[in-house]
């Protein structure tokens, strides 16, 4: 069985104890520095005893310059606690003030929910299986976040509206490749991936991780350098919709200002400076004016095409005005 094979088997029954590296926490939260100063920060799906968010951010509690530092512990079986910590020995990771909880911490509760109203930016590793219903929680409270998912959430109905209106992002770190994420003791070891490191914690390796937030960071504003041209046989037309299609992100054309199909792994490098998305491969992502009939999975020569995001190039503004007045009349000309 494969790593992803035993990770959906594990989402499916619901088993969402995968503990995050303290080396990938430090990687992806040291682009948002900025972010962090006089905030109080929660890590609400996260045992403070083996936590690496409750770790990170203890002992660097000084150095950001937070408020506070809140975890909630969860456990589904019984009722649990939560962790303050506001300044004082940040190398003693045990140094908080321990508070029980009526509930097992579940974040949808309302105790949890007050809790997350206290809370400016929200940085932890999410429940898995309840990726979505986390994502809309944080939404719905207006919160600043920094968690991690599977880059594919970005296809769901629930989230892709978010990046299309430029309200959720990938983060800095994570691009490619695969992470380990601890497992508890009774977790299985039997899928490609899996083991046991030096100091005896059993971990799982998972593809296709990422960051997800709504933090800024410099590096999302760089723009992607063009460097091929559009030919019609390179860059082919779907069958089902007006668009070409793009194979890789670093062969996106530079002088093709119409609706381009492009992998999903586009979104690790998109500047919504440079480009914006117009839709992607479901009906829920179909661009304005098309019909909502349409067959939007990706076909090219009677041949399925892997998910594809749809994204324009931004152009200035009066290009902006010709283009929408050349549709309706030919007889309308400006001149740029």
């Amino acid at each position: 069985m494969s790593t992803n094979a035993n990770l959906n088997k594990a989402k499916t029954a619901k088993n969402d104890e995968f503990y995050t590296q303290l080396t990938d926490v430090s990687k992806e939260v040291i682009h948002y520095k900025q972010h962090f100063k006089d905030k109080i920060v929660l890590c609400n799906c996260d045992d403070p005893t083996r936590s690496a968010f409750w770790k990170y951010f203890h002992l660097n509690f000084k150095a950001l310059g937070l408020k506070k530092l809140i975890s909630t512990h969860y456990d589904k079986n019984e009722s649990t606690y939560k962790m303050e910590y506001t300044g004082g020995n940040d190398n003693d990771i045990e140094v908080g003030i321990k508070t029980p909880l009526k509930g097992n911490g579940d974040f949808r509760s309302q105790e949890c929910l007050d809790v997350l109203d206290e809370a400016d930016i929200v940085v932890t590793n999410s429940p898995f299986s309840l990726f979505r219903e986390f994502v809309a929680c944080l939404m719905e409270h207006e919160k600043k976040f920094l968690i991690i998912g599977n880059m594919n959430a970005l296809t769901y109905k629930e989230i892709f509206p978010l990046f299309r209106d430029n309200r959720l992002w990938y983060g800095a770190s994570i691009h490619s490749g695969d992470r380990k994420f601890g497992v508890p003791d009774s977790y299985p070891l039997n899928a490609a991936g899996c083991g046991v490191d030096e100091n005896g914690q059993r971990y799982i390796k998972v593809k296709g991780v990422r960051w997800f937030t709504n933090l800024d960071y410099s590096a999302r504003n760089e723009k992607l350098t063009l460097w091929k041209n559009y030919t019609p046989e390179e860059y082919p037309k779907y069958d089902n919709y007006d668009a070409i299609n793009v194979n890789k992100y670093s062969e996106i054309p530079v002088d093709y200002d119409g609706v381009m199909g492009v992998p999903i792994t586009f979104m690790d490098f998109y500047c919504p400076e440079q480009f914006e998305i117009v839709g992607c491969t479901y009906n829920y992502g179909i661009p304005k004016g098309w019909s909502k009939d349409t067959n939007m999975q990706p076909i090219i020569n009677g041949k399925h095409v892997y998910k594809r995001i749809l994204i324009r190039k931004k152009v200035g503004v009066w290009y902006e005005l010709w283009r929408l007045f050349s549709r309706r009349k030919n007889i309308y000309r400006i001149y740029l």
